[in-house]
């Protein structure tokens, strides 16, 4: 990055997080999903796959940090072709998610290293696994989706005793029959997290009845922020709840 930031728009919630505790006095835009600090105060942009394009280039960014899964490349390439600079993270793996926060606020925005984010280090480093199973992870219904290979929940997750039974598939986010996702030997555990779909103790666990469901939250899962400082800790819990938990009843 060239120069000094002072106006810097989020196009991704956990960016948008980090940038806002780190150095809320840069964050002039983020999207319609950006739920975290709450009360954050900024013009909103739309979502993350259709972001508005004029008014973030109406808000004069210094930058824009976006990600190269959560944002489409057409809308990064138009707002470089306004003139604006992009900063794309990519963000598979855990190291990835830390070297990749201290590129955006240090060499991005130009901010020292946070405390958090070191805090967030420390802790990763010695969590110690919080179950031992294998799980399927849907992440969509109507049509069921799994985290397959080379993500960044999966690592999250495997951290903290769980085998993803998906990790070997060719696709990061596969489609996946309820069928098969319930066949006997495949898992011996589903987790649901609460976002991209807001699985709930209503919405989720009926459709695997054979199965303890860990339903845990989607930013600590998903995200990648602030809230890693604390993730192992939230995730464990529900993991080693959900694990010693009975499988949820079939559907009447």
């Amino acid at each position: 990055m060239t120069g000094t930031v002072r106006r810097v728009v989020s196009l991704v919630p956990s960016l948008t997080e980090a940038v806002a505790v780190t150095g809320p006095e840069l964050l002039v835009g983020a999207t319609d999903w950006c739920s975290h600090p709450p009360g954050l105060d900024v013009v909103r942009v739309r979502g993350t796959k259709n972001p508005d394009l004029e008014r973030i280039a109406a808000l004069r960014p210094d930058l824009v940090v976006a990600n190269e899964e959560e944002n489409r490349p057409a809308d990064l390439a138009a707002l470089r072709g306004a003139g604006i600079e992009v900063l794309v993270t990519e963000v598979r793996t855990l190291p990835q998610a830390f070297a990749e926060l201290e590129r955006v606020l240090t060499a991005g925005c130009g901010l020292p290293r946070p405390a958090w984010l070191d805090e967030a280090e420390e802790v990763w480093s010695a969590v110690r696994p919080a179950v031992d199973a294998t799980a399927v992870v849907p992440v969509w219904r109507r049509p069921w989706m799994v985290l397959g290979r080379d993500t960044f929940a999966g690592d999250l997750l495997a951290r903290l005793g769980v085998r993803n039974a998906y990790a070997g598939h060719t696709e990061r986010y596969p489609r996946v029959g309820i069928g098969e996702l319930n066949e006997p030997g495949r898992a011996g555990l589903v987790v649901l997290p609460d976002e991209p779909y807001r699985f709930t103790a209503g919405d989720g666990p009926e459709a695997f009845p054979g199965l303890p469901a860990a339903l845990v939250s989607g930013r600590h899962l998903t995200w990648y922020g602030p809230s890693l400082a604390e993730a192992p800790a939230v995730l464990g819990a529900a993991l080693a709840e959900a694990s010693a938990a009975p499988p949820a009843a079939p559907p009447p």
